[in-house]
């Protein structure tokens, strides 16, 4: 029998919940369903907070299948990175579509964490050689663990190495995720020692200013880019973004969030038309991928709603129907 009231689900208990291939194919579908035009994703709207780092931002959206209805209310607190909080903090939250009642509240930081590299795997499943398997990871946080695992979903790795500033951070991340894993990890000392010869990168910093030089990538080589998602921060220089193909989740985001493009586009080095398409539009077949082995392709992930309301429908059903989570009246009724 399926429990009644508003669902409420722990970090740890999404974590149980989504695992990553599953998560993939929701995000997969999502996408397709918004480059058909079933969904509904506006631009996030957020408010800089006084210290002139700190974000409070909103997401909304809605897709018609699954139909599901919702936003996710996010801080970004960068100062938290190296302490025990991570970076983002808030809630996902789905209504009925039909009535508008709340219906699941979810903790935002693991859901994005996961939908995050769910994107950047299926991104890499469509656009990477068939062959990729030599990895390089910028960043070492919680982003950095989850896209390892989504890149060992879409691709049998042969090599890992990961770079981020502070060593000891890298040398624990490579150790935890070595044993975690059963691969090796290679903690390296520059970000330049990762990525050359690499043939997958994912950058997932907090950086504002590049932390990826074009100059160091191999022919062939795919990239996802996660970690930058407002118009004046990049991870990536404008070579990177030059010599490559690219693909986004989502042009209208793109063109008004993705800082990695919109600086080198106000710089004169490309235009609108670099954007070769969505990545839904590439999964559904209406736009060309990789074309050769040796092009260098490109995801540039925002990160958008929808993902994040197509991971909430799934996690509201399987915690029904399993029993996890704790269940709360919420939602105006009239006796």
């Amino acid at each position: 029998m399926t429990r009644v009231g508003t669902l409420i689900l722990t970090q740890d208990e999404i974590r149980a919940l989504l695992p990553m291939r599953v998560c993939m194919e929701l995000v997969a579908e999502a996408l397709r369903t918004l480059s058909q035009g079933r969904a509904q994703n506006p631009l996030r709207r957020g408010m800089r907070l006084a210290d002139g780092r700190s974000l409070l931002g909103m997401m909304p959206g809605s897709l018609d299948s699954p139909p599901a209805l919702g936003l996710k209310v996010v801080t970004v607190f960068p100062g938290n990175h190296g302490t025990v909080f991570d970076a983002h903090q808030g809630v996902v939250m789905l209504f009925d579509p039909e009535n508008g009642v709340p219906r699941t509240i979810l903790d935002a930081s693991e859901v994005t964490s996961i939908r995050t590299a769910a994107a950047s795997g299926v991104a890499t499943r469509a656009l990477a050689r068939a062959g990729a398997g030599d990895l390089a990871l910028l960043g070492s946080g919680v982003e950095a663990r989850t896209h390892l695992e989504a890149m060992l979903v879409a691709r049998p790795l042969r090599r890992v190495r990961v770079y981020s500033p502070d060593r000891g951070r890298r040398e624990a991340f490579a150790e935890r995720e070595s044993e975690r894993h059963g691969i090796r990890v290679e903690p390296v000392d520059s970000a330049r020692a990762a990525v050359e010869g690499a043939d997958l990168v994912c950058t997932v910093t907090s950086s504002r200013v590049p932390v990826l030089e074009g100059r160091w990538l191999a022919p062939g080589c795919h990239v996802n880019a996660a970690g930058a998602c407002l118009k004046d921060a990049r991870e990536l220089d404008t070579e990177a973004v030059r010599r490559a193909r690219i693909f986004v989740d989502r042009r209208e985001s793109a063109l008004n969030e993705a800082g990695d493009l919109l600086i080198p586009m106000a710089e004169g080095a490309l235009d609108a038309e670099a954007i070769q398409g969505e990545l839904g539009e590439v999964l559904l077949g209406s736009c060309a991928g990789r074309r050769t082995d040796d092009e260098i392709t490109l995801f540039e992930s925002l990160g958008l709603a929808v993902e994040d309301l197509a991971a909430a429908h799934y996690l509201d059903r399987v915690g029904r129907e399993r029993g996890v989570g704790v269940l709360v009246d919420l939602g105006g009724r009239r006796e």
